[in-house]
């Protein structure tokens, strides 16, 4: 008869030992921290293939694998730091003089010179030399820092992106004088030098209706005099701010408005009156400042056609869209890196967490939406700094649309990353419970899911005709993309087509504006899905990875939801698709293909 070897004794006393406490720390499941965010993405380094120059990407590549190594590093630590060190509101000196000054943390300014000083974001498309190359960059590559620098940082970016845009509305829009006097200390990389940039526009009347502002601009000789309040100022600090203003005597309504230059401190040396009277308590993004300010006949310089102020200050909403995007593909990249690490090193009921088919759909649901979001960057950003009658026509419907998807995408990844973690994930020592407070901000700034609806389907659909580009784009990318399986294009197709007609029906009836939100996202679920297949099909032909074309499959039955499926044969695909994407092994095109077509 055979013994059953007895477990040996444990004394309960050594199960309190320092060394028994560290060893069960072993079955926590790590996070990112000392991870390559560059080297992780196999998504990003393809794409970079497809959308970007050879030369161009070859030079950029180092750059992107620095940053990389950075964001899973020492970026990560400081950002860890200015969040748990928030800016401080200084309203008075020693001497008891009113000088509102705000003290950051020490690692909130060493991220700022990693991003203004050691990678030029804020300059990299206005002046040559950057990172060595000889000319300036396209917004493509801007924004693919963006979505690099977001995986560890995302409050900062607003000032570098506020920086970019409010430089490139001084440049189109400003006097000479003022070209003179500040561009070129807003574009440099000396960090003595650097004048940063702000957008002072939302008032406490207004909000998303900023034509209803009452800041008040009364004209005093060369320049304007500022009177009123702002309510919710980010980058408060900044040395210089962007907004707009009601000019004495003008209509109400948004062709009342002005687009002013605020200077921090005047040509005098002396500041400007305007008191920042507090710094917002943020639920996110708390390392950046961001305040309430009142205008006490503050000096500000006109930009432009004071008619036009609104119009001028949306082309850098705009291209803010555009860095919003690519910060929610970012952070769900994070949101993503962090649940794989998390399912793959717990272990529940004796085997890995990511061995569980119920996990497992889990993880699929954080790799759709984020593969669609960075398709969706490098998709708009190849049409940014265009200025074709095509390209004008996509990035005006693209940019609401990709701006409003992927963010709100960005909240529930954020959540379903934290879930993947369990309790730890729930825990501030790690980094999920703040990805989560940082996600939901994106759904504010420059224009909640509402106004982009709204903007992208009863303007650039009704009023712009935009869809027709769209159309035509993606049907064109279908047609380029050989290997795909002919009945797997023909329901792309058919998707695209009823995205369209629903987007052209909700438009042309105003009085059904509460489905513009469904028409938006239809669009963005079936220009994705066209998107991600070309790529699949591309990337497999060149003897790459073709995982893209299962992920539009993914898109066009779980999110366009072409058909709701109602019995289990119907999934039967997903058995041999699905450890595919979770396998970091690159899928051939023949088995993608006949996946696709099943």
């Amino acid at each position: 008869m055979n013994q059953v070897s007895a477990r040996p004794p444990v004394r309960p006393a050594s199960l309190a030992s320092r060394e028994a406490v560290a060893r069960r720390s072993e079955w926590l499941a790590p996070d990112c921290s000392g991870m390559n965010f560059f080297e992780a993405d196999p998504g990003l380094r393809g794409l970079l293939s497809l959308y970007m120059d050879e030369p161009l990407r070859t030079h950029l590549e180092p750059h992107f694998n620095e940053l990389g190594e950075l964001g899973g590093g020492r970026l990560a630590e400081l950002s860890a730091a200015a969040e748990r060190h928030p800016p401080e509101l200084i309203a008075r000196d020693r001497f008891g003089r009113d000088n509102e000054t705000v003290e950051s943390h020490p690692a909130y300014h060493a991220m700022e010179a990693i991003a203004f000083g050691r990678f030029g974001m804020h300059a990299m498309t206005h002046r040559a030399g950057i990172m060595g190359w000889p000319d300036k960059y396209p917004p493509l590559a801007k924004y693919l820092f963006h979505y690099m620098f977001a995986q560890s940082e995302f409050g900062l970016l607003c000032p570098v992106n506020l920086t970019d845009s409010s430089s490139a509305l001084i440049d189109r829009y400003g006097s000479e004088e003022l070209r003179q006097r500040y561009l070129d200390k807003i574009w440099t990389q000396d960090m003595d030098q650097l004048h940063r940039c702000a957008q002072f526009m939302t008032e406490k009347a207004g909000g998303s209706d900023v034509g209803a502002a009452e800041l008040t601009a009364v004209r005093d000789g060369a320049h304007w005099r500022l009177w009123g309040e702002k309510w919710f100022c980010s980058n408060v600090d900044a040395e210089l701010a962007v907004l707009l203003a009601r000019p004495e005597g003008a209509p109400d309504g948004g062709r009342g408005l002005g687009l002013f230059l605020l200077p921090k401190v005047l040509e005098d040396g002396t500041r400007n009156s305007y008191r920042i009277t507090r710094l917002k308590d943020k639920l996110g993004s708390r390392g950046m400042a961001s305040g309430e300010i009142i205008f006490e006949g503050a000096v500000a310089y006109q930009l432009g056609e004071l008619d036009r102020g609104l119009k001028q200050m949306l082309e850098m909403v705009n291209s803010s869209r555009v860095s919003h995007l690519a910060r929610a593909a970012g952070m769900m990249r994070r949101c993503l890196n962090e649940a794989m690490q998390a399912s793959r090193h717990r272990s529940a009921f004796k085997k890995p967490v990511i061995n569980h088919p119920l996990m497992q759909r889990q993880l699929l649901k954080l790799i759709v939406p984020t593969e669609q979001a960075l398709s969706a960057l490098f998709h708009v950003g190849g049409f940014s700094g265009r200025d074709d009658k095509h390209a004008r026509a996509m990035l005006r419907i693209l940019t609401p649309i990709y701006k409003y998807r992927a963010c709100r995408d960005n909240v529930p990844v954020a959540v379903g990353s934290m879930e993947a973690r369990g309790g730890n994930g729930y825990i501030e020592d790690w980094p999920n419970a703040r990805l989560v407070r940082d996600a939901p901000l994106g759904l504010i700034w420059e224009g909640t899911s509402n106004i982009n609806s709204l903007d992208a389907i009863q303007r650039a659909v009704a009023k712009e005709r935009a869809h027709l580009a769209l159309r035509e784009d993606l049907n064109d990318r279908l047609d380029m993309a050989t290997g795909l399986p002919g009945q797997f294009r023909d329901r792309l197709r058919a998707g695209i087509d009823r995205a369209i007609a629903f987007a052209e029906e909700v438009a042309a009836h105003p009085e059904h504006e509460r489905f513009c939100r469904v028409a938006a996202n239809r669009l963005y679920q079936a220009t994705t899905a066209a998107l991600l297949a070309n790529e699949g099909v591309r990337l497999g032909g060149a003897g790459g990875d073709a995982r893209r074309l299962l992920l539009s499959r993914f898109v066009l039955e779980h999110r366009l939801e072409e058909s709701r499926q109602t019995s289990l044969a119907s999934f039967a695909w997903e058995e041999e698709a699905i450890p595919l994407l979770l396998s970091d092994a690159p899928v051939p095109l023949e088995q993608a293909a006949a996946l696709a077509g099943y």
